[in-house]
Order: structure tokens, then C-alpha cells, then sequence
């Protein structure tokens, strides 16, 4: 029979066999892979390294192989030229700059003394920072406000220090220098 004069029933279960034996030609390939994957990990690991020997075995054969121990440094001594982040210096900074916020805040309350008392050409009104106190401030207002400049100040100093920046003064020493110019106001104009 030539290809035109088949039947079509020869033709069909050819297809038939075919679909039914596909799951089996899969799972055999599937198979396959598998142990070619196997032996491809296998041979890598292998190539990795010898095994170690056993502790018990009496012959070595790397002897030559010495572990240098490198001695550990006793917790009280420091190889490295750090500067301790709150020295001598940093306190005494520190403690200007909030003892000129603190006068500050003192002084900046004799305005509100003088309005209470009724005076008049004298300051009664804050001026210069209404922003921050108000314009008849109270005390709790200073001291709050003294404290946040002085801890922020502070803060500052302490970050700009612990990152080693050479300017690491520069919050404390702004911090004193306005404060000290507000007390020299305040006590030229409201006492």
C-alpha cells in the first residue's frame, strides 16, 4: 500500500500509540536529566577538595602546615589615637553654653517683670526673639526654651565630634555668643 491507498484506521492508532506512551517517554527523559544533574554535581564536589583526614590517624601528610596564633590584646590598652568623645574641653564648652542660655532666659524675663509692674520707657515687650519667648514671656516658656536651645547645642557638638569634624565647637560657641549678646541687651535696656 502507498501513502494515498492507507487506511485511515493504520494511520489513527499509530497517533493513538503514540499519545499513550508520550507520559512514559517523559517521565523517561525526566529521568534522564536527573542522573546527568546528579553527576555533573557529584564530579563538581568531588574536584572540591580531599577529605579530611581523621584526628585518630597517626601519619600526617601536612606537617608541614604550622597555625601561627597571634596573641590577643588585653582589654586596657588602646592601639589607636582616639580622643575621648567628652573631655575637659567639650564640658567646659558645654557648660558656658548653657549657663549664657540660662542667663539669657533670666534676664529675657525682666521685661515681663516691668510689664506686670506697669512700667513705662522701659522694655516691657520682648523684642528681639517674640518668636520664640512670646511677647510677655513666662517662666516656665524661658526655661523650656533655655533648655531646648542647650540641648540641641549640646547634641550637636556631641554628633559633629563623635564624626571627627574639626568644627565640632562651632554649635556651643554660636550658642554662648548670641546668648551672651541677648543678656548684654536685656540688661542695658530692661533693668
Amino acid at each position: 500500500m502507498t501513502y494515498r491507498n492507507e487506511s485511515p484506521t493504520s494511520n489513527g492508532s499509530q497517533i493513538y500509540s503514540a499519545l499513550v506512551d508520550a507520559p512514559k517517554l517523559s517521565k523517561l527523559i525526566r529521568l534522564a536529566l536527573n542522573a546527568v544533574f546528579a553527576v555533573f554535581a557529584l564530579t563538581t564536589i568531588s574536584v572540591a577538595a580531599e577529605l579530611p583526614e581523621a584526628p585518630s590517624s597517626a601519619i600526617r601528610s601536612s606537617s608541614a602546615v604550622i597555625e601561627v596564633v597571634v596573641p590577643a590584646q588585653p582589654p586596657g590598652i588602646v592601639l589607636s589615637h582616639e580622643t575621648k568623645m567628652i573631655d575637659k574641653k567639650f564640658l567646659s564648652l558645654a557648660f558656658v553654653s548653657t549657663g549664657s542660655t540660662f542667663a539669657d532666659s533670666y534676664t529675657t524675663l525682666f521685661a515681663r517683670q516691668n510689664w506686670l509692674a506697669g512700667k513705662k520707657g522701659v522694655c516691657n515687650v520682648e523684642v528681639e526673639s517674640a518668636y520664640l519667648y512670646g511677647a510677655h514671656p513666662t517662666v516656665g516658656r524661658a526655661y523650656a526654651v533655655a533648655s531646648v536651645k542647650s540641648v540641641s547645642s549640646v547634641f550637636a557638638a556631641y554628633y559633629l565630634r563623635k564624626h571627627h569634624n574639626k568644627f565640632w565647637s562651632l554649635p556651643l560657641v554660636t550658642n554662648s555668643v548670641m546668648s551672651l549678646q541677648g543678656v548684654g541687651q536685656n540688661m542695658a535696656t530692661c533693668n
